[in-house]
């Protein structure tokens, strides 16, 4: 069921997931192909070519998997390829969980429709919860399908392109079941790293003090939401009632708001790429979201710097991190002094 917190899922949500991942496998074109072909558009072979690229030093110089990922494309004719539903309860920082076969439990479930994304976000609020929804750019099948380039990963320049498929292709190098922000930290490191090494390769050096300025706004905001849900934590562990606590919630991210404009005009002089998220609504299953993909990042890169950037020992040192009991994960890559 669609409220389910683990374990059981419905047939018909495997179902429109397998059908919704078959449709894109099956409308795969080879990126070698397609830049030969004189009728692909030339804008579009421009961006196969640096596709191309990019996966090729993902292989040579990030030790990223070598296989048929990304060495074909679909157009997808859509904003988004997923739409990803998060909840958590009104009172609580901690998302609802949702387990799978091969993938183990993750904090949201992904759907190949909008439509029926919206639904489900309906349902769970329904029962009380808070809900968001995110479209997806990307996503992985870690390996057991030969994932295809898609034209949402296009939307941007060069440099987006280059995260995302070094973001995903580290999913299928280190993919630990059931630790959703283990997983996707070591992949944003991955690809932190990865693109800075790809644009300094280039001689990129504009494009790399673009990433730079990127990357600081980005630890900004996490910084800002990390400080949020502290306080909110602090209201929620409160004696207060149902409805001092909602108000006091309300509060919290009214706060949160000003502290983001004043951010945004003063230390990031009027930059104005995260107003669309601060303009939607805010709630617990937004701010745990953010929280999956941020929070143990700097560890991670922190752990790669200790390796002396050297891939396979980095990934050498995560896979021996992964293997500990899942409470001590987090601990010691915090702690980590060494490369391991």
């Amino acid at each position: 069921m669609a409220s389910g917190v683990t374990g059981c899922t419905s047939i018909s949500y495997y179902a429109q997931s397998l059908e919704g991942h078959v449709k894109i496998m099956a409308a795969r074109e080879n990126i070698g192909k397609l830049i030969d072909d004189p009728s692909t558009p030339g804008a579009l072979r421009t961006r196969l070519r640096s596709a191309s690229a990019i996966r090729r030093f993902a292989i040579d110089e990030l030790a990223l998997p070598e296989n048929n990922s990304y060495r074909s494309y679909v157009d997808i004719g859509r904003e988004a390829v997923t739409w990803a539903v998060f909840a958590a309860p009104q009172f609580s920082l901690t998302p609802r969980t949702w387990c799978f076969p091969v993938f183990g439990c993750v904090p949201y479930r992904g759907y190949f429709d909008r439509k029926a994304a919206t639904e489900t976000a309906v349902e769970l609020h329904g029962q009380g919860l808070d809900v968001y929804v995110s479209g997806v750019t990307a996503y992985s099948t870690l390996g057991w399908s030969s994932d295809p380039l898609l034209s949402t990963m296009f939307r941007q320049d060069d440099t987006y392109l280059a995260s995302l498929v070094f973001h995903e292709l580290a999913h299928q190098r280190i993919y630990v079941n059931g630790d959703s922000a283990f997983n996707e930290a070591f992949a944003v490191a991955v690809e932190t790293s990865g693109v800075r090494k790809w644009l300094g390769a280039a001689g990129d050096h504009a494009g790399l003090r673009r990433y730079e300025a990127d990357r600081k706004r980005s630890a900004d905001f996490l910084g800002l939401l990390s400080k949020t849900r502290n306080e909110l934590q602090q209201v929620y562990e409160s004696s207060r009632s149902a409805e001092q606590m909602a108000a006091a919630k309300a509060a919290t991210i009214d706060t949160l708001r000003v502290r983001y404009r004043q951010m945004r005009d003063k230390r990031w002089a009027g930059y104005r790429g995260y107003d669309a998220w601060f303009d939607a609504p805010i709630n617990n299953a937004k701010l745990a979201a953010t929280a999956v993909y941020g929070e143990q990042v700097p560890a991670f890169l922190h752990l790669y710097d200790l390796c002396s950037g050297d891939y396979p020992r980095f990934y050498a040192s995560v896979r021996r991190i992964a293997e500990l009991p899942k409470p001590l994960r987090a601990e010691t890559l915090k702690a980590a002094d060494s490369c391991y």
